[in-house]
């Protein structure tokens, strides 16, 4: 049994480096849920054990089907509601908005996540309810590379803000984070995390 992996399919996708840089970033299939708050608070962690054990729910069925795929890193759009999403002046956290999402492939389908959603429910509980799959076009966006603890992007997230505005540039829509390392086996100061805004001229 073949296994897709789409980090390595969609490689540009995927990585950046700690220079900016502008991606064209293709259409996906995202499995997402919404909230708002503190993601320190209990909502968030709620939706990220409703998050994962449906994609690795998924997985399972998936594979039984004769197909598999590694499950993605998560993801993260983050704004808050009538404003800029400015980390120089940050919002209070209980105000701000957020979609987290896990990336699957283009074959996975709705009928089949309904097929497996009881089961999610009954192990994971009535927060699953929550959980989508949806389309995602995020298309023309520039990117960076942030290395450390996520306390420490503003630098970053500003670098890569003023390299847009420089490049001709203007960001558009919410404010984009990957998250590809584990923070339970990770140091904090050696967490990658992707940034990401859309831009257009």
């Amino acid at each position: 049994m073949s296994k897709v992996d789409l980090s390595r399919e969609l490689k540009d996708v995927y990585k950046a480096k700690k220079e900016p840089a502008l991606i064209d970033v293709p259409v996906g299939k995202f499995l997402a849920i919404d909230g708002t708050g503190d993601p320190n608070g209990e909502e968030y962690q709620e939706a990220m054990m409703a998050l994962y054990g449906s994609a690795y729910t998924l997985k399972f069925h998936y594979n039984t089907l004769g197909s598999d795929f590694k499950v993605m890193a998560l993801e993260g759009l983050w704004w808050i509601e009538n404003g800029v999403f400015d980390m120089n002046n940050p919002a209070p956290r209980e105000n701000w908005r957020w979609t987290s999402m896990i990336r699957v492939p283009n074959y996975v389908t709705q009928k089949e996540f309904d097929v497996v959603l009881p089961a999610i429910i009954e192990k994971r509980g009535e927060k699953v309810k929550e959980v989508r799959l949806m389309e995602f076009d995020e298309g023309l966006s520039a990117q960076i590379m942030h290395i450390g603890p996520y306390s420490e992007e503003t630098p970053t997230i500003n670098r890569l803000h003023n390299w847009v505005t420089e490049q001709g540039y203007r960001l558009r829509d919410k404010h984009h984070e990957i998250y590809m390392s584990d923070p339970r086996r990770t140091a904090p100061e050696k967490l990658k995390t992707i940034i990401r805004h859309p831009v257009t001229r």
